[in-house]
């Protein structure tokens, strides 16, 4: 199978794909745009497991334009998929739902309240706006539409007419055991529904009753669901006989007429490469198991005149502090989600730097912090030269693609201290203004503007991913109390921070002189070393850093001292520390 080895390196893994796809495509369609394929199945929020789907197909079609050559990347929107079950946590959506299991998600009423024809098209909506966002562009293809229209009339006939031969290659796999897995750890509940996927790798193969094998499922004419079995099927006069099991409904059609039913998954995916000459299709862990749908799909696609796809295997995208993720379970981040507290190029890295194969989180709690520093030192890097070749490929490919850069922050100051100056300032924008403008008084901020969009997403983090009990809420009136109870070095540290404000107002300066005030107070220059000073001085800092977070916020922690004091302002941080 054509089946791309996935490198140990660390080399741009995007690249060694793009220069196999282009090999292949010349060999098979010289001359012809190049096709690279996702799919992508409406049944519930698309989550950001399933954004996989389709990035590691774009970052190659977007290296292909890079170089000159035309590419196709299609995302077949699976929305003639049977509705299987009904999904947690959806609003608008109850087990009333599940009088619609077994129809075409498009027949599907959408949840209440929604601006959108259907179930499929509700969900289908927020998935293409992101992608928008996200600059993938793609020619997107309605299964509904391709079946209705009678698209693939042909391709069915020839599946009917051949379905003793994919049976028997189905046959092959039906009565092996599924080789175990290997888990590196438990799976909970949440992991295991993940490995389910979009459920149409574990759809059956097609009906094999007294009437024989028969590739294909009529959706039925009274009740719309597929809980359907042909009963007899004349090759010559492409005359096919159903029963509803649902329903009780039996009817005879020509099929050569008729357009409301599909092809079972396995067979329908193989004939879709040979049918769109896909040449570039990745898919999950659960199409990619002995006997899968990717697997046996190499052997079904060639009756249709095809080839299989290089296709390879990706891994499960996790949220940081949370389960690996199936959209079933209701509350999965989507791609939205993430781009409400990230900007696109953050999103877009994270599957950048990552091989198909290797397993990632993405942040939703205060990690995402600790990914922001990162990405911002790699923008430094590139900037200055110092980046290794893979990183600035991962990087090129993050902010912009063969279209152009991605629309940008102007001035994309530091994540965690935009997100710690809107805690503060709790959506004032005039005083989150005046923090920021402050931060560097040699190239003060003249605009909140300048800091967007990186501070609206910062602010939308705050505000919905942050607890109530872990908002900084700045002190009304000094800690009277505890500002006597101070002893003599307590007081000395206080003392030396007052008298250095005034010297230090920047972010640069009190961070330097919040350091510096235990350095100070040991005997030795505030400019020390870490590697100058005992450990001792380390354990003097936190103590001095706790007494200063109870003085101004009540609380043991908050966010950096450097830009609360900034926050809170000169005049109010003296009030507070008792000058």
């Amino acid at each position: 199978m054509p089946i791309v080895a996935q490198s140990t390196e660390t080399a741009d893994w995007v690249s060694r794909f793009a220069d196999d796809v282009i090999e292949e495509s010349e060999r098979r369609a010289p001359g012809k745009p190049v096709v690279v394929a996702s799919g992508l199945s409406p049944s519930g929020p698309i989550h950001l497991g399933n954004l996989r789907e389709v990035m590691t197909p774009h970052l190659v079609a977007d290296e292909i334009r890079r170089r000159g050559y035309r590419v196709r990347h299609l995302i077949s929107w699976d929305d003639y998929d049977r509705y299987r079950k009904v999904p947690a946590g959806i609003a608008g959506v109850d087990e009333s739902w599940a009088e619609h299991i077994g129809k075409p998600l498009t027949s599907v009423p959408a949840p209440k309240g929604s601006a959108h024809p259907n179930w499929a098209e509700h969900f289908k909506a927020a998935m293409v706006a992101s992608l928008a966002e996200l600059g993938v562009e793609f020619d997107g293809i309605s299964q509904t539409a391709q079946y209705t229209s009678g698209a693939y009339r042909e391709q069915i006939l020839h599946a009917m007419k051949h379905r003793g031969d994919i049976d028997a290659i189905l046959a092959q796999y039906r009565t092996k055991p599924k080789a175990a897995k290997k888990q590196q750890k438990p799976l909970d509940e949440a992991e295991l529904e993940a490995e389910e996927g979009s459920g149409a790798a574990s759809e059956d193969d097609g009906s094999s009753g007294s009437a024989g094998y028969f590739p294909y499922k009529p959706f039925c004419g009274n009740c719309e669901k597929d809980l359907t079995t042909v009963t007899a099927y004349d090759d010559d006069s492409t005359e096919l006989t159903y029963a509803c099991t649902a329903c009780g409904f039996s009817e005879t059609v020509r099929l050569s007429e008729f357009n409301r039913g599909k092809l079972v998954w396995k067979v329908d995916w193989p004939m879709r490469w040979a049918y769109e000459g896909v040449i570039f299709e990745p898919s999950g862990v659960d199409h990619s198991s002995p006997g899968s749908s990717f697997q046996v799909g190499g052997q079904i696609v060639g009756i249709f005149g095809g080839k299989q796809p290089i296709g390879p295997m990706y891994a499960f995208v996790g949220i940081s502090g949370m389960a690996k993720m199936s959209s079933s379970r209701g509350g999965v981040p989507t791609p939205a989600d993430a781009l409400k507290i990230m900007e696109p190029q953050l999103l877009r890295w994270l599957y950048a730097r990552r091989r198909p194969n290797q397993s990632f989180k993405i942040a939703f709690d205060q990690e995402i912090q600790r990914l922001y520093d990162e990405w911002d030192k790699l923008a430094a890097k590139v900037a200055d030269g110092s980046a290794l070749p893979g990183d600035v490929a991962a990087y090129t490919r993050a902010v912009g693609t063969a279209a152009g850069d991605l629309p940008k922050t102007r001035r994309p100051l530091p994540y965690r201290t935009l997100a710690s100056v809107a805690d503060i300032t709790a959506g004032h924008q005039d005083q989150a203004l005046r923090i920021l403008s402050e931060l560097d008084p040699a190239d003060p901020l003249g605009s909140l503007d300048e800091a967007r969009p990186r501070y609206d997403r910062a602010e939308a983090w705050i505000n919905t991913h942050v607890p109530a009990d872990q908002r900084t809420i700045v002190r009304e009136e000094p800690d009277a109390d505890l500002l006597k109870s101070l002893d003599e070095p307590s007081q000395q540290s206080i003392r030396l921070l007052l008298d250095g404000l005034q010297d230090h107002w920047s972010l640069d300066g009190l961070t330097h002189l919040v350091y510096g005030v235990p350095k100070v107070q040991a005997g030795f220059s505030a400019d020390a070393t870490p590697k100058e000073l005992p450990p001792e001085i380390k354990t003097a800092q936190r103590s001095f850093f706790a007494l200063l977070y109870h003085l101004l916020v009540g609380r043991d922690t908050g966010p950096r001292l450097p830009t609360l004091l900034l926050a809170v302002g000169q005049e109010r941080v003296r009030a507070l520390l008792g000058e």
